[in-house]
């Protein structure tokens, strides 16, 4: 009898301690894809937008299942609200295509432009 509360018990708290995981790796994705937002302002570089969408969903995609989700749900509400503000179909689809790039785990260099400081 007393078995059987120990597995839920044991259950529960692996539920919890993997959900917590999940919620501190979407943090800390979000992080990344701030990070790579504001690197991107900050270097104002020519054709360098498809490069930090890489590299912000790849820094996420890198930290496990959460960060993968907050970078598929922030990537996905930026296209959305540009769309809507009326900015190109096909540049929003190429900016979709970079992100499933770096959440994919590829190397996100792949966009890098020529001349871009190594700082970023």
């Amino acid at each position: 009898m007393k078995l059987l509360p120990g597995l839920i018990f044991c259950s529960l708290v692996l539920g919890v301690s993997s959900w917590l995981s999940f919620i501190g790796e979407a943090y800390l994705g979000a992080g990344d894809m701030w990070r790579a937002y504001s690197d991107m302002k900050e270097a104002n570089w020519k054709n360098s937008d498809k490069y930090f969408h890489a590299r912000g969903n790849y820094d996420a995609a890198q930290r496990g299942p959460g960060g993968v989700w907050a970078a598929e749900i922030l990537s996905d509400a930026r296209e959305n609200i540009q769309m809507f503000m009326g900015r190109g179909h096909e540049d929003s689809l190429a900016d979709q295509e970079a992100n499933r790039w770096g959440r994919s785990g590829n190397d996100p260099n792949h966009y890098r432009p020529k001349g871009l400081p190594d700082k970023y």
